[in-house]
């Protein structure tokens, strides 16, 4: 692979240097800034040969640079070479202080504005003035000269969903939203991220089967009329009908002339998650840009009773499926068949693929055996598939996509015996997932104010892991969605009723192991009627049981054994009743009571 890397740095720093640039920004990104992209939008791995879900890469004239967070700081090195890139913290050294003490004074470095936000170039390009550097907006994107064997791009039918799953119209959002776009002394909201667009028009995409979104961006009118800017191709026959009236359609091509009719008006438009392009193009045209959220995304991160519903659902499903490959893996393990990691998420799919309205995986399942464990996000793909190993773990995060929900669990496997020290990490680390799933919290509590919780036990031992603790997810949409999330990262959003996040404390220890316990819950109001602030709580979606073999039980202590014992046996009534023979066998097995 290094000889094709260096190729592709040669090629496009021969373009670099006719353009007369310094440097280059290839950012893992597409023009809507999400964290999937289709195949030929892969610039920064077609650079590099990085495949994980966010970086950056800076090519120099004589030097490459490679910013990755600290979920990738194992695999970056496994899949970048060491001789033609150095390796970056993407948090903790900022790419354009690092371009600064690089470059020198008079030096140009190009970036293609379709691919940032908005208030990335800002920073970005005030950075780099300080140092006499001058950043150029440039969309002939010099990769995409070069990819001379990119792939074709996708473009297929979109789904109409049915009221019966989204449980609101179109026609009915785009009237509470309008309402959100006055309320805020606007004239318009910029609906930029797709998943927005598709949770607002009741579509889904199928051209990025792991995130069901249309791929567009949308313009809402104070009125709840909306424009709506994607391929035709991509609407199927009765579009016009199911969205119901004050829907145009136009090319994304004839974004720049359609925008000039909001000349002189206000624009809401989300300065951190929108394209930098569509908003300086707006400002050419003499908008007033207001900058705020997507009024979208709170909207939808709060689900209604139907879209719960649905939620529910599809977890007792996604259950089965889960159980039925955990029963298996037991008994393939003890015939002394030892499978790869592919031949492991292969069975757990074909699992799936048997439920009902199954669509896709959330995302590509992490099958890590081992040592692979140790990186929280690999991927068995991008190299030869390891082989479960005796007195080792095996760490399976999945999901799956339904037509009425989305799911996100990670369970970790002891194979024979790993050990006391696992043992007593991986309790650690329930522990903390245990904390965080029986918090009650007033209204306005954040997920960094909750953040803490999951990790308390492992900060007594002087442990940590390098990853938020949870996620927003969505209905048949993005498995990772805002604008909520549980972290030490600062986020202001409180969490609010309806709003699904994932518990999945971990811990990683390079080169020997790694562990994960992740449930999906939903927030509810408590109803206990215990104190005088009303709260909330989380209600856990997820009914898998966790490994009991994993536990030093003297490190619980009685009320962590109860809610144990309590989530087991919702477990195994819930699924029991949906399985057979020696299946529901095992069932019975994982989900006895823990003795303390």
């Amino acid at each position: 692979m290094t000889p094709a890397i260096e190729a592709r740095l040669s090629a496009v720093r021969e373009l670099m240097a006719a353009a007369d640039y310094d440097a280059l920004v290839v950012p893992r990104a597409d023009e809507y800034l999400g964290e999937y992209i289709p195949e030929h939008k892969e610039r920064l791995r077609w650079i590099s040969g990085f495949t994980g879900s966010a970086g950056m890469v800076l090519v120099l004239r004589e030097q490459a640079a490679i910013f990755v967070d600290g979920r990738y700081t194992v695999q970056v090195r496994n899949e970048v070479p060491a001789g033609l890139f150095t390796y970056h913290h993407l948090m903790d050294e900022p790419q354009p202080q690092w371009l600064a003490a690089a470059l020198p004074s008079g030096a140009r470095v190009a970036c293609d504005p379709r691919l940032h936000s908005l208030h990335w170039y800002r920073q970005t390009r005030a950075a780099l003035d300080a140092a006499g550097i001058e950043l150029v907006a440039d969309t002939d994107n010099l990769v995409d000269r070069c990819w001379q064997d990119k792939p074709e791009a996708v473009c297929s039918p979109a789904l109409l969903l049915d009221e019966s799953y989204t449980g609101e119209s179109s026609s009915a959002k785009r009237q509470r939203l309008a309402a959100v776009v006055r309320a805020q002394g606007c004239d318009a909201a910029l609906i930029f991220a797709p998943d927005s667009v598709s949770w607002l028009l009741n579509i889904r995409g199928t051209d990025m089967p792991q995130l069901p979104v249309v791929q567009g961006f949308a313009v809402l009118d104070d009125s709840g009329e909306l424009t709506l800017f994607v391929d035709p191709r991509r609407l199927p026959d009765g579009f016009e009908d199911h969205v119901g009236e004050g829907v145009r359609v136009l090319s994304e091509s004839d974004a720049c002339a359609a925008l000039g009719a909001y000349t002189q008006r206000r624009v809401l438009a989300d300065s951190r998650n929108a394209s930098a392009w569509l908003q300086l193009e707006l400002l050419r045209l003499d908008a007033v840009l207001v900058d705020g959220e997507d009024p979208v995304q709170l909207e939808k991160a709060c689900k209604n009773a139907v879209e719960l519903a649905g939620s529910r659902n599809a977890h007792r499903r996604d259950a089965v499926a889960e159980v039925r490959f955990l029963a298996w893996l037991d008994a393939e393990v003890a015939a002394g068949r030892l499978h790869d990691e592919a031949e492991l998420s292969d069975h757990l799919l074909s699992l799936r693929q048997q439920g009902e309205h199954f669509h896709a995986v959330s995302f590509s399942t992490i099958s890590a055996a081992g040592a692979n464990a140790a990186m929280c996000h690999y991927n068995h793909v991008n190299s030869e598939p390891a082989r479960l190993a005796m007195d080792t773990v095996y760490l399976l995060d999945s999901g799956g996509q339904y037509t009425d929900g989305t799911t996100d669990i990670t369970r970790t496997v002891p194979i024979g015996d790993p050990g006391p020290e696992v043992r007593r990490l991986f309790t650690l680390v329930l522990k903390g997932h245990i904390a965080l799933a029986q918090v009650r919290f007033p209204r306005g509590t954040t997920g960094t104010q909750l953040d803490a919780l999951a990790r308390q036990f492992l900060w007594r031992e002087g442990y940590d892991y390098d990853h938020g603790t949870g996620h927003g997810v969505g209905v048949f949409l993005s498995v990772h969605e805002g604008p909520q999330r549980i972290s030490k990262a600062h986020n202001g959003v409180a969490l609010r009723p309806g709003m699904i996040v994932s518990n999945e404390p971990g811990y990683y220890r390079d080169g020997a192991f790694g562990m994960r316990c992740e449930n999906l819950q939903v927030v509810r109001e408590s109803d206990d009627g215990i104190g005088e602030v009303p709260m909330l709580e989380f209600e856990t979606l997820t009914l898998v049981p966790f490994d009991q073999r994993l536990l030093d039980v003297s490190l619980l202590d009685a009320g962590e054994i109860d809610w144990l014992n309590r989530y087991h046996q919702r477990v195994a009534e819930s699924i029991g009743p949906l399985l057979q023979g020696d299946e529901r066998q095992w069932l019975q097995r994982a989900t006895r009571p823990v003795q303390g």
